[in-house]
């Protein structure tokens, strides 16, 4: 509640007989924003007016869904005390009462915690009796102990020590009992073990040979190769593991943290960074994953840090492994910047000036301001090139970049796999392949089929097959958009001397439950035509029979070569109308030509694969297989600097995602720098990899090393330009 809030409620102390509907009303208006400067409890009030319970009848925990200011409202402690000062409260009521929590780094935030998390507490030596509490985030990992020694009848005087225990059976302790839930990283549905010391002054997890450290528990006994260390999901997390393992197997970078070089140019000064905690938390887990002393490790401490300082990465929902990955490396940037102070700099319109000199320029303005090991390795530069199509303006700019973004080839038309059946039952029903407007409706697919087939549009009907039946029957003003790629789209020719039945799969089994036999769908549902006059068992079966027996097997879908989204990145567009260019010469925007090309490429390329797509009508992910080279990337035809040099790449590391957008999981491929064999990284787990493996559609993020790049150099300055275009 804000502090009108509570100065509200102490003006009505001098008149109790106000009613509460207009008390709580006035409240409720105030009461999900707190002072931020105030750390108070809360009290959940229930809107007793409307009959609400909030808590659930069997766990007696608060319901989930609950919304703020219409199934309950928040009201400060103070409020909550004159409230029942005044109107009482009712038998055996208990006020619900919830913490304000701090979020954020640099740009607190507070927000009052009306959801507990969950943990499961158990004993080392009974991990399968294992009791659920509720605790805030504001809570101490101490206040757990308390609550543990308490539910497991530990006294006092025994020497206990806490272990969190994630996915894959791995466990790091919890040694800091002063620090609360949230910067310990504890997340909803976390297991927490309490040991107790044994009578000898041993805890029990010795004799199984545990070492623990801040970053794992591992076996003391196991060693590995170097590098081929998993790393434990500790809740959703695999977005990050497959963008960390895919850095970690990057050569010069990893290299630069294994020697301590990164200690001398630590930048705590820096009002962009992060007062060097990320490069100092991204070093202690190389420097981890590359001692060859363990299989696995967990990423517990590196990701609070970033958590703290991108709270959007501090829960546990699933992420997006390179936005992850863009944060991380500009984090670590900022944090080794060389620069102390950066200087201000005037840019300059290119002014007809050639390309060589305009980029010279560009990257040394760039260098001045940034100059870290992250510009060393993985920056780039640009050519944007804007032309007016009214006054014929040319604009040239140079910009740095860290990772190459290329969008997949999209048409406006879209392809869709339809299989017609006939009327006639001799005919065997045909798969086509028609192209339709991205937009279109269910009769722009009737009349695409109806040109290839010859049936007459009008006497179609449109079904989409789900789980081995019809789902649906579509109407011809229906959008395509409601039919997804992975639909299995029918078409049946509708004839008035005929019946169109539809065709089910059915497996006998027998039911768990007793003798009596049941039925399992299995396979394609058929949708068949037969002449009125032949409804018979017999005649029915020798159809479906044909209809089987017609069948085809699906086809391979197409692929695309990297290069194509090479290309279609570098192809020149015209800007939409809702994105314009200011002219400085016509003094008003334009829908500008624009044409993006590379002059410089990094020594590491990173290329991330734009498999996301998002529209007014479309949120999905892009399947497309694409086919990228795993040595010999040759970039060299698509960088315009005539003075570049050879630009050839070869393949060390990807970042793969399946499954759909918002959720699936991610993994990566690596290759290891000390044997140079490739390896599957699947969180904890670690395994050899071939090449042949590697290209798939789950593919993307791209992670390639430039041939012959030992030093790097900033762009060289070319004696001719790009292209031959007038820039005055």
């Amino acid at each position: 509640a804000t502090e009108n809030g509570a100065r509200n409620a102490e003006t009505r102390e001098s008149t109790p007989n106000t009613s509460s509907t207009r008390f709580g009303g006035g409240l409720s208006g105030r009461s999900s924003r707190p002072r931020s400067h105030e750390k108070k409890r809360c009290c959940l009030m229930s809107c007793f007016l409307m009959s609400v319970s909030l808590l659930d009848p069997e766990t007696q925990s608060l319901k989930e869904h609950l919304i703020d200011e219409l199934d309950y409202v928040l009201v400060p402690t103070e409020a909550w005390n004159k409230l029942v000062k005044w109107y009482g409260c009712i038998d055996g009521q208990q006020p619900i009462v919830r913490k304000v929590v701090e979020y954020g780094l640099f740009v607190k935030h507070y927000k009052v915690e009306v959801y507990l998390l969950e943990l499961k507490l158990c004993e080392s030596s009974d991990p399968d009796n294992v009791i659920s509490c509720h605790f805030s985030k504001a809570d101490t990992v101490a206040t757990i102990e308390k609550k543990m020694r308490k539910l497991f009848n530990i006294p006092a005087e025994k020497e206990t020590r806490l272990w969190n225990r994630y996915m894959s059976n791995t466990y790091e302790q919890l040694s800091k009992l002063d620090s609360t839930v949230q910067d310990a990283g504890l997340y909803d549905g976390q297991v927490v073990l309490i040991e107790v010391k044994n009578e000898d002054g041993t805890w029990p997890g010795q004799g199984s040979g545990f070492v623990c450290n801040s970053y794992n528990c591992r076996d003391s006994a196991s060693l590995s190769q170097p590098g081929l260390c998993g790393l434990s999901n500790l809740g959703n997390t695999c977005f990050m593991n497959s963008a960390l393992q895919c850095l970690s197997n990057t050569p010069p970078l990893t290299d630069y943290f294994l020697e301590d070089k990164y200690e001398a140019e630590i930048n705590q000064n820096n009002p962009l960074g992060m007062r060097g905690e990320i490069a100092e938390a991204y070093a202690e887990l190389i420097k981890q994953i590359w001692s060859g002393r363990q299989s696995h490790v967990a990423p517990r401490m590196f990701k609070t840090q970033v958590g703290r300082f991108a709270p959007q990465f501090s829960g546990y929902q699933q992420q997006d492994s390179q936005e992850l990955l863009a944060f991380l490396l500009d984090g670590l940037h900022e944090d080794l910047n060389r620069v102390k102070k950066k200087p201000y700099l005037e840019l300059k319109d290119a002014n007809g000036r050639p390309d060589s000199e305009v980029a010279k320029e560009a990257w040394e303005n760039h260098r001045l301001r940034n100059d870290s090991i992250i510009v060393d390795i993985f920056h780039g530069l640009f050519k944007s090139t804007l032309v007016c199509p009214k006054c014929s303006k040319v604009s040239v700019t140079f910009d740095p970049f860290c990772y190459l973004t290329l969008p997949l080839p999209l048409r406006r038309d879209r392809l869709m796999e339809v299989t017609l059946v006939y009327a006639d039952p001799q005919h065997r029903p045909v798969q086509y392949r028609v192209v339709v407007p991205m937009m279109g409706a269910i009769s722009d697919l009737c009349e695409s089929l109806s040109k290839l087939s010859g049936v007459p549009a009008e006497n179609m009907v449109v079904t989409d097959v789900y789980n081995h039946r019809f789902h649906k029957i579509f109407q011809m003003d229906e959008g395509l958009n409601h039919i997804m790629p992975k639909d299995d789209i029918f078409s049946s020719e509708d004839g008035s001397d005929y019946v169109t039945l539809s065709v089910y799969f059915r497996e006998k089994t027998m039911r768990q439950s007793s003798n009596t036999s049941g039925t399992v769908l299995f396979g394609q549902p058929l949708l068949i035509s037969v002449p009125k006059h032949k409804l018979t068992v017999d005649h029915l079966y020798s159809v479906v029979l044909e209809q089987i027996s017609m069948l085809q097997p699906q086809k391979k879908k197409a692929v695309v070569a990297l290069r194509d989204c090479i290309e279609l990145f570098t192809t020149m567009e015209t800007l939409g109308e809702h994105d314009p260019w200011y002219c400085p010469n016509c003094k008003k925007h334009q829908q500008a030509t624009k044409k993006f090309d590379l002059w410089s490429l990094p020594r590491i390329l990173v290329v991330h694969l734009k498999r996301f797509s998002y529209s007014r009508y479309w949120r999905d992910k892009l399947d497309t297989v694409v086919e990228f080279p795993i040595r010999g990337l040759n970039m060299s035809e698509f960088v315009c600097d005539p003075r570049a040099g050879s630009y050839v790449y070869d393949l060390i590391a990807v970042s793969n995602h399946y499954g759909a957008m918002g959720v699936g999981h991610y993994t990566a491929y690596a290759k290891n720098k000390v044997n140079d064999k490739w390896y599957y990284f699947d969180d904890s787990s670690v395994s050899a990899a071939s090449e042949d493996q590697i290209v798939t559609k789950a593919a993307y993020v791209l992670f390639y090393q430039r041939r012959n790049s030992e030093e790097h150099t900033a762009p060289s300055p070319p004696q001719e330009e790009c292209d031959g275009m007038d820039t005055n």
